[in-house]
């Protein structure tokens, strides 16, 4: 059972198959060695800026400016709230993220949070959603992307609402879930690696 654990720790899909691939971190996860992640084969970084409209991520200024120093290239990440509106969240992101032609594009997260019990309409979250991928859009210059959770898309069918760049998630297989293809899929949400001191969320870009 310990070897499997470790095993499932360390495992990532065969870059054979999936050439570039990458990191999603938060502050949660620890200190990071940037210069380690560049040297260990993670060829892009995505870093959570904020949650909603209040929560700031503590290390995102220091995450940005370090893996920009590092080479690799890099983003940045909402984490959605649905009890928030969306012109505040968007208002939180733009004022945590600076300006930068050289950045991927941002990415929104949906996915529930456990200290948010509301639970709105389709109709209301795809309304708030398009609000939310407007104002970060037209800060940023790009397309957002949208990482979305099993549960969040079971439960609001995202996919087939509103068009952009999907972003699913599934531990050790590819996800079917959305009702369009993903782009980039969240292959192992437990991987530890060198350089970080928690795990990370390992994500591939499709071939």
């Amino acid at each position: 059972m310990a070897g499997a654990w470790v095993y499932a720790c360390r495992w990532a899909p065969g870059r054979d198959v999936y050439p570039v691939q990458g990191v999603a971190v938060t502050a949660d996860g620890g200190a990071i060695d940037w210069g380690t992640l560049a040297a260990n084969g993670v060829d892009f970084a995505y870093i959570r800026a904020a949650k909603g409209k209040d929560g700031r991520d503590p290390a995102f200024a220091r995450n940005w400016s370090a893996a920009r120093s590092s080479g690799l290239r890099y983003g940045a990440v909402l984490d959605f709230s649905l009890c928030s509106r969306a012109a505040g969240q968007a208002t939180r992101f733009i004022t945590t993220v600076p300006r930068d032609n050289a950045a991927l594009p941002p990415v929104i997260r949906l996915d529930f949070d456990p200290n948010c019990v509301a639970r709105p309409g389709r109709d209301a979250v795809l309304s708030e959603l398009n609000t939310l991928v407007n104002l970060v859009e037209s800060n940023a210059g790009k397309p957002v992307l949208l990482n979305i959770s099993k549960a969040f898309e079971e439960e609001y069918d995202i996919a087939s609402g509103i068009n952009r760049t999907l972003w699913l998630d599934g531990n050790f297989f590819p996800p079917d879930y959305a009702t369009r293809r993903w782009v980039m899929w969240t292959a192992n949400d437990m991987r530890h690696i060198d350089g970080v001191d928690g795990p990370v969320r390992w994500g591939v870009v499709a071939p």
